[in-house]
């Protein structure tokens, strides 16, 4: 700058350094990113003020206007209160403006929005985490907290200018119905809370989806579509819904499945939900519901097993009610059908290996390929008949042999048997015993008429109930035996085509009755006791099980119309044997002839009804052979 021109008026030191401090103040005001036109007038009204021409007229007051349109010292002040008046005016407290991030110290981001000084955010607004996410040299929005702080800054806030954005976000979709991105933070009551842009918005449970949700955790974290149903930003109030979004879409998937849709031909979809009978499929807009026994041709305890909610998967369309909307699906329909060749695969009696999946009372069903299942009765497990249930035997999971009895593949049934894989025990017994053999068995089973006796596994024997004592009379086999006794027996009888085995205990001693009549005979005499009374003798107890009968004529030689008037019960008595009969067992005695040498003509007819050791029978006939002598005698 020159001093010497006399026009120009003498410009202290001071004065000039003021100048010069106000031309720097409007060069550092015009750095916000400005138009090379307006830098470059800047830059000319400075020079002009720092070089006045020298060519202003003499007099002319520096104070006041210069005729030729030059720039006085007010003119300049002017100007610097014109600029900065125009730079405050581009922001204000409470709005959002656009900024240039210059600096990121560790406390705050330091911005440029255009003002006199910079303005700082905390940089806690700017982390994910521990990451910063912005660069110098960035653009973004940020809201004016407040012009200017004690420091002298431009105090700023990014996630303020964040929350208004969102809020215009909002209210703009609420107005015109339109969808926007929102994320699920946390499940609360009724429903779930949602971030839209950093405002908390709500999401009523009834809103979430157009079919019922159970688990709606499952939907935290997630980002969603929503619709703006309600807004009131005094309140901080907004409501939103998912379901309109999903039946708007639905709706305009819908229609063009219906078109398209048709039976027997196979159509991809999704797993959208899974109960315990099935899945229900979205075909596009369309739910088709698949059930479990159309999953797979073999056995399925959970769908879950199969298929899982979100995946794609390709069904056949079994199904189709055009006018309610209902598809049936299936799954299995998409591979060949295994029992339509079943015969051929699983001839009757071949052997076949599988695992148990199933126990009932009736029996246990084994897979024995995927799809294929046989049915091994309780009675084809075990050539043994104590089996009660299933369970005992076998245990679903376990892998087993079976032998293929019978194959229905119209009615999809195969009938299996795994006692068949052993030899049948019944078909060999007579190999390993034979009529008389002395066995071991457990008593397994009593009845009214005997008791069952297991010798081995599967082979039971029947002992009678007349066949337990020679001596005793037992009306129950229970009075002798006891249900899982460990017993001896002797084999009397084997019927292998019917499979009976008939056993005897009383045979394993001597017969008594046998050895009574060795020892006895006709006309001998001996002693015995009155045990019980008929209304046609008395009963008397010879030995041990062995009786006797005495017939009421025979006991006393007087006329006896009761056997209580000739003896009593308990009394011991002499008698004479009358008559023995070893194939009946029966013996005849009589108490009168005792001590006789003349042969009894008398002799009466008599007869029992007592089940006892002696049985009734009739001696009319003892004497005949006596009355035959005598007549021949009488004759002669």
């Amino acid at each position: 700058m020159s001093t010497s021109n006399p026009i120009q008026p003498a410009v202290s030191a001071g004065e000039a350094q003021e100048v010069n401090n106000a031309a720097g103040v409007a060069i550092a005001e015009s750095a916000q990113p400005a138009t090379a036109e307006v830098a470059a007038s800047e830059s000319a009204a400075t020079a002009a003020i720092l070089e006045p021409s020298t060519d202003m007229p003499a007099g002319a007051d520096a104070a006041g206007d210069d005729p030729d349109g030059e720039f006085s010292m007010e003119d300049f002040g002017k100007i610097l209160a014109e600029h900065e008046q125009s730079h405050r005016s581009e922001i204000s407290e409470g709005e959002v403006v656009k900024g240039r991030v210059v600096k990121i110290t560790d406390q705050n981001v330091i911005i440029d929005v255009g003002f006199k000084s910079e303005g700082i955010v905390a940089i806690s607004e700017f982390k994910d985490g521990e990451k910063v996410t912005v660069n110098p040299g960035d653009e973004i929005d940020v809201y004016v907290k407040q012009l200017e702080n004690s420091e002298g800054y431009v105090e700023l806030s990014r996630a303020d200018a964040v929350r208004m954005q969102s809020w215009e976000q909002i209210e703009q979709a609420y107005k015109q119905g339109t969808n926007i991105i929102a994320r699920v933070t946390d499940r609360i009551k009724g429903g779930l809370r949602v971030d839209v842009g950093g405002i908390q918005a709500f999401l009523p449970g009834s809103q979430v989806d157009v079919r019922p949700v159970r688990n709606l955790d499952s939907f935290r974290n997630k980002e969603i579509e929503v619709r703006v149903l309600k807004v009131n930003k005094k309140r901080g109030n907004i409501v939103l819904s998912r379901k309109t979004v999903l039946e708007e879409m639905i709706n305009g998937k819908k229609s063009e499945t219906l078109k398209n849709l048709e039976e027997g031909i196979i159509v991809e979809g999704q797993v959208k939900n899974i109960t315990e009978y099935g899945a229900f499929i979205d075909l596009g807009g369309l739910d088709g519901l698949l059930h479990i026994t159309d999953m797979s041709w073999g056995r399925i305890q959970n769908p879950n097993e199969i298929f899982k909610v979100g995946e794609n998967v390709q069904v056949k369309v079994l199904k189709f009610d055009r006018d309610k909307e209902r598809v049936s699906l299936g799954y299995k329909q998409l591979i060949p059908d295994p029992w339509a060749t079943t015969v051929e695969r699983f001839p009757v009696g071949a052997r076949v290996k599988g695992k148990v999946v199933s126990i009932t009372d009736y029996g246990a069903f084994i897979e024995i390929e995927p799809g294929i299942e046989g049915l091994v009765h309780v009675s084809e497990m075990t050539w043994s008949k104590r089996v009660k249930h299933p369970s005992k035997l076998l245990s679903v999971g376990q892998e087993v042999e079976a032998q293929v009895l019978e194959v229905d593949s119209n009615n999809r049934r195969i009938s299996l048997g795994i006692k068949q894989i052993e030899p049948n025990p019944w078909e060999t017994l007579q190999e390993r015993y034979g009529v008389g053999t002395r066995v071991k068995g457990r008593v397994r089973n009593l009845t009214d008429f005997g008791a069952f006796i297991e010798i081995e596994d599967g082979i039971d024997g029947l002992v009678h109930v007349s066949d337990i004592s020679w001596t005793k009379r037992i009306k129950h086999p229970s009075e002798a035996l006891k249900k899982n006794q460990e017993v001896e027996a002797v084999i009397t009888a084997i019927d292998v085509e019917n499979r009976r085995l008939s056993l005897s205990i009383k045979d394993l001693e001597p017969n008594t009755w046998d050895k009574f009549f060795d020892m006895h005979h006709l006309g001998d005499v001996v002693t015995g006791k009155v045990t019980r009374f008929a209304n046609f003798g008395a009963f008397v107890e010879l030995e041990d099980g062995i009786e006797g009968l005495c017939h009421v004529s025979e006991l006393s030689e007087n006329h006896v119309d009761k056997p209580e008037d000739a003896v009593k019960q308990g009394q011991t008595l002499q008698f004479k044997i009358l008559k023995m009969d070893r194939e009946a067992r029966k013996i005849g005695l009589s108490a009168r002839a005792v001590g006789k040498d003349e042969p009894i003509l008398d002799v009466r007819n008599y007869t029992s009804g007592d089940s006892g050791m002696a049985r009734l029978f009739e001696v009319a006939d003892f004497n005949t052979g006596a009355t035959s002598a005598g007549d021949e005698s009488s004759k002669s």
